[in-house]
């Protein structure tokens, strides 16, 4: 694979195959694909756009760069397009986990002008959103429900661009939110993903 036809094809609106795409997203995972490479990627995406092919490619890729957790029995997770609150995820999920649902909840810092989830949960004195995946899986199966923040093991390809995203301008983009936020929610062995959006957005 040479990474500068990919750019150069997508930067003048081609469409990249599927294995050129999960073999960008093991390369960048593996260090073998710069930062530089994979912004240049990025902002070609947020320019360009993608099919839905591409995105499932995206999506699948960045899933399975690490592991894939699996629960007994139903388990959800829902996600928020935003907004400055997050007032729906500490009552939704307990109450989910309450009627015997595992909610498995892998949450992200800030993107753009707002905190993430995880940020505004660590203004909790004494809340730890950073568990190693063992406890994790400990939590969630002993109460039901967890909110952490992304750990290495899941969608770590995930993990390194949503970072790159944050200081290159490409947060907005479609494709890149939507691989984001599934990748995450399906490594994480959600089987059911509610999504809110943001009510000034709905509402505008």
């Amino acid at each position: 694979m040479i990474v500068k036809l990919l750019l150069d094809r997508k930067r003048e609106g081609g469409e990249l195959a599927p294995d050129d795409i999960r073999e960008l997203v093991a390369a960048y995972t593996h260090g073998d694909v710069p930062d530089y490479q994979m912004a240049a990627f990025a902002m070609a995406v947020c320019c360009r756009g993608m099919t839905a092919a591409e995105t499932h490619a995206l999506t699948d890729a960045m899933q399975h760069s690490g592991e894939c957790l699996t629960w007994i029995g139903p388990s959800a997770d829902k996600h928020s397009t935003g907004g400055i609150g997050d007032k729906l995820s500490l009552v939704i999920q307990p109450l989910a986990a309450s009627c015997g649902l595992s909610v498995p909840s892998l949450a992200g810092r800030g993107l753009g002008l707002t905190g993430g989830t995880v940020d505004k949960l660590e203004s909790i004195p004494g809340y730890n959103a950073c568990l190693p995946l063992d406890d994790f899986r400990r939590v969630v199966a002993s109460c039901g429900v967890s909110i952490a923040a992304q750990t290495a093991e899941i969608a770590p390809a995930d993990k390194k661009l949503y970072a790159l995203r944050d200081v290159t301008g490409t947060v907005p983009s479609i494709p890149l939110i939507v691989g984001s936020i599934l990748s995450k929610k399906l490594a994480e062995g959600a089987g059911t993903l509610r999504r809110r959006r943001d009510a000034r957005r709905r509402r505008s």
